[in-house]
């Protein structure tokens, strides 16, 4: 049985911001996803990114995210630990030594502040958010992106699951958020659920816990991927390019 009692979390609280493109706009002519979609190339050594002694999950996933674009794309890069704590500190405010600083992330802020500078030499084009709860949308951003960032209100029931689901009776250790937040990269989906990667493993959810934790949901477009596999068919990157120049 899994124990993540002991891991680490720092998703904190949601912010949204009016100006967000909405994904759905852009994918509308496109047919729908396929059943399921994998894009872990076989990458066993992700790594915990730090998430197992700081609360930097808003950055780790972004760590995980890298190492599924470039597997896909070419020569996998895994973002070294010490580069981890850089951008935590850069983009959520920890100070190095002082615990009172870890205090997690904000998703939409880092995702701001990497559209303005690279991550470890990464690039993010733009980000759209698929709405969290339509899972068609969820899929659809999975697979043509390689994956999507996601914010969950974990339940401390979560803690000891192999595989995340629903438990019916476990009153308020299965309430929203009795653990914390937390935020993952999911680069795998089927019929049954969902695959992130966290704390340095692959994690399946049902599609029944995604429904019930889950609470806000990125697409994130890489110039990694777009460089090497072009814009998928039928996704209107040029609109999307056009409605990022209009926003301030």
């Amino acid at each position: 049985m899994a124990d993540h009692a002991n891991m680490k979390l720092g998703r904190k609280a949601i912010k949204t911001d009016s100006r967000t493109l909405k994904l759905a706009r852009y994918i509308s002519s496109l047919p729908p996803a396929p059943a399921s979609k994998d894009w872990t190339k076989g990458i066993t050594a992700w790594g915990m990114m730090k998430n197992d002694t700081l609360g930097d999950c808003t950055i780790a996933g972004l760590g995980h995210a890298v190492q599924v674009w470039t597997a896909n794309t070419g020569t996998e890069v895994t973002v070294p630990d010490r580069q981890i704590v850089k951008y935590y500190s850069k983009w959520d405010g920890y100070v190095p030594g002082d615990p009172s600083t870890d205090r997690g992330g904000i998703e939409l802020d880092v995702l701001n502040a990497w559209k303005k500078s690279a991550f470890y030499k990464h690039k993010l084009l733009a980000f759209a958010d698929p709405v969290y709860s339509n899972l068609d949308q969820i899929r659809q951003a999975i697979n043509l992106f390689g994956g999507v960032y996601i914010g969950l209100s974990l339940p401390i029931t979560a803690q000891q699951q192999d595989v995340w689901d629903v438990v019916p009776k476990g009153g308020a250790h299965a309430k929203p958020g009795s653990w914390g937040g937390h935020a993952v990269f999911v680069p795998k989906y089927d019929a049954n659920g969902f695959t992130c990667v966290t704390w340095g493993a692959l994690k399946t959810m049902t599609v029944a816990f995604w429904n019930k934790y889950v609470d806000e949901a990125h697409a994130l477009l890489s110039k990694d991927w777009i460089t090497a596999k072009g814009a998928p068919n039928g996704f209107q990157l040029g609109e999307l390019q056009s409605d990022l120049g209009q926003i301030h």
